[in-house]
């Protein structure tokens, strides 16, 4: 087959693989590194735009999440969990081994990635500058507004939807992972502008919900779709129900945008799944969608035996390029990771499970779902409202473009457009809190520098000139006088202390004087000890407190007026 005209985009960062949510949990995000080794083995990859996704910043998440839950994942660790169990217990989390959504290293930078990657997709596919976006490491459909949920902590399904619905009326999401779609469905399950439709495993299995004759309610009565299905579904089962309701659903409701969750548990011999389809069956789902040429953005999901969800998702990104991928494996991904070796090719075959889906019963649950369709309301349209300015990526070569995301910092594109992430930073780096003395040239942005972790306190003689007055920590250089709160932020001595904004480290009371005007140079700095065996006295100095000078600075002199500084 020819390759596809169509622009794909595919987001993908490699560190993504080297989260771990420990304890045995069947998830692992090591699944997505190895969907892309073998992609890049087929050479996919160049014919695609692989891109690494800029993580999601707190107040972005929080479009969709709550911002007590979003605090909580940026602020837990492993090592605060016993602290925090009122709060583990209120969000459904809890401790790696023993608990679905445990905390462990790196969640809150986890979650900010894989939602980056659907983000990303969502923007580039509303400004027309991909018709397919891959984000395999995405697909968070159980995560709730305030809840972890089945392995899910961020939902980045709902916060792409919300991007899409900036540009389109109308979104369909659809959702082929054997675990029903709570998550995603809860969401919109008010609104006409998008319709979820799910095909899942019903009845004692999680989430428990999704039964036939749950279809939304108020304005969204009829935009809710639940297809619920019994063990041991094979290929022409699932293709039985799946292509006359999906048919159905593009005729009336003609979104602007497809969303799909490809969960691949619900293959045959998964881990946690119960299903029997094979990669074709599977794909089968994608392909169909793609023939009505809408913009498609295709996200993971479950999927927990490695090796079937790799080939998997390899096998689906060929499909919806029009590539047809031979079925013996290429020896570079053979060498690469040896979890293939059980057959050495990229089809898996399917088991004699008994079907549980009888004919009769499915061609029940075809009538029920196409009776409820019949009943939508013409085509839904949007009213003209504010539309919020992009949140995603929406080019390619926005950002950080990537010539090799295996390759540490993705190559010179990536190096001359590095974004800087806290704790990255060298030594007097833009943003890394760490620059010394004497490497700025404004006063006041010395002192800025400078003061993240010393204080320094300025007094006045009686004929108002300034002195130096040390305390407690390193001196700082320049500019008006300072205070440096608890925190470590400095302000003016004479400016209020911001709200909210705690004490410090238990020290003696120390006091304050109003701030003077600024020098016109900074000025130089001098050891405490040989300043005062010289006697010298500069209008303003900055001086390393010795001993002494600490010792000498707990008297008040004539002439000051006291502030008292709050204390722990």
């Amino acid at each position: 087959m020819k390759s596809a005209e169509k622009v794909v985009a595919y987001f993908y960062d490699e560190e993504i693989g080297n989260y771990c949510y420990g304890g045995g949990n069947p998830m692992r995000p090591h699944r997505a590194r190895m969907c892309y080794s073998l992609v890049d083995s087929y050479g996919l990859t160049k014919k695609m735009a692989v891109q690494r996704p800029r993580p999601r910043e707190f107040e972005e998440l929080t479009d969709f999440h709550a911002d007590d839950y979003i605090n909580f994942l940026r602020g837990v660790t492993p090592n605060t969990v016993d602290e925090n169990m009122m709060q583990l217990r209120r969000f459904n989390m809890g401790i790696a081994g023993e608990a679905d959504c445990p905390v462990f290293d790196g969640l809150y930078e986890y979650c900010q990635t894989y939602a980056g990657g659907s983000v990303d997709g969502a923007a580039q596919l509303a400004t027309g500058n991909a018709e397919i976006a891959f984000n395999w490491s995405g697909g968070m459909h159980h995560a709730k507004k305030a809840e972890a949920s089945g392995f899910c902590y961020v939902n980045d399904i709902v916060m792409a939807i919300l991007e899409l619905l900036k540009t389109y009326a109308r979104v369909l999401y659809v959702d082929i992972d054997i675990h029903h779609g709570d998550g995603v469905e809860e969401a919109f399950y008010l609104t006409d502008r998008v319709m979820t439709v799910s095909f899942h495993k019903y009845g004692e299995f999680f989430p428990g919900t999704g039964a036939l004759d749950d279809i939304g309610y108020g304005k969204g009565k009829y935009y809710t779709v639940n297809v619920p299905l019994k063990d041991g579904m094979d290929d022409d089962s699932y293709k039985l129900l799946y292509e006359p309701i999906m048919q159905k659903v593009m005729d009336l409701y003609q979104p602007g945008a497809i969303v799909m969750c490809c969960g691949a548990d619900s293959l045959s011999g998964d881990r946690l799944g119960c299903f029997n389809l094979s990669l074709e069956g599977h794909s089968n789902c994608l392909e169909f969608l793609a023939r009505f040429n809408v913009p498609m953005l295709i996200l993971g999901g479950g999927g927990y035996t490695l090796r079937n969800v790799a080939r998997c998702w390899c096998y689906e990104t060929g499909r919806m390029m029009n590539i047809d991928l031979p079925d013996v494996l290429p020896e570079k991904a053979l060498d690469e990771y040896n979890m293939y070796l059980d057959t050495q090719r990229l089809r898996i075959a399917v088991s004699n499970m008994k079907n549980a889906n009888e004919r009769p019963e499915l061609e029940q649950i075809k009538i029920a779902v196409l009776a409820y369709l019949s009943q939508l309301p013409p085509v839904p349209s949007a009213q003209m409202a504010y539309v919020p300015p992009p949140a995603g990526r929406e080019k390619a070569t926005d950002g950080l473009p990537e010539e090799d995301p295996d390759v540490r910092g993705g190559g010179q594109a990536h190096d001359e457009a590095r974004r800087v992430r806290d704790g990255d930073e060298s030594d007097g780096e833009e943003g890394s809190g760490r620059a010394g003395f004497g490497e700025h040239t404004n006063p006041t942005a010395a002192a800025d520098a400078a003061l993240a972790g010393g204080r320094v306190f300025m007094r006045f003689t009686p004929d108002g000139k300034p002195e130096p007055r040390p305390v407690d920590g390193q001196a700082a250089a320049g500019g008006d006088a300072m205070v440096v709160d608890g925190v470590g932020a400095a302000r003016p001595a004479g400016a209020a202390a911001p709200a909210g904004a705690g004490p410090g480290p238990a020290a003696a009371p120390v006091p304050v004087a109003a701030a003077a005007p600024a020098p016109e140079a900074p000025p130089p700095v001098v050891d405490g000890g040989a300043a005062a065996a010289a006697g010298a006295a500069p209008d303003l100095m900055t001086v390393r407190p010795t001993p002494e000078l600490a010792q000498a600075a707990a008297g008040l002199p004539a002439g000051l007026q006291p502030v008292s500084e709050p204390q722990p």
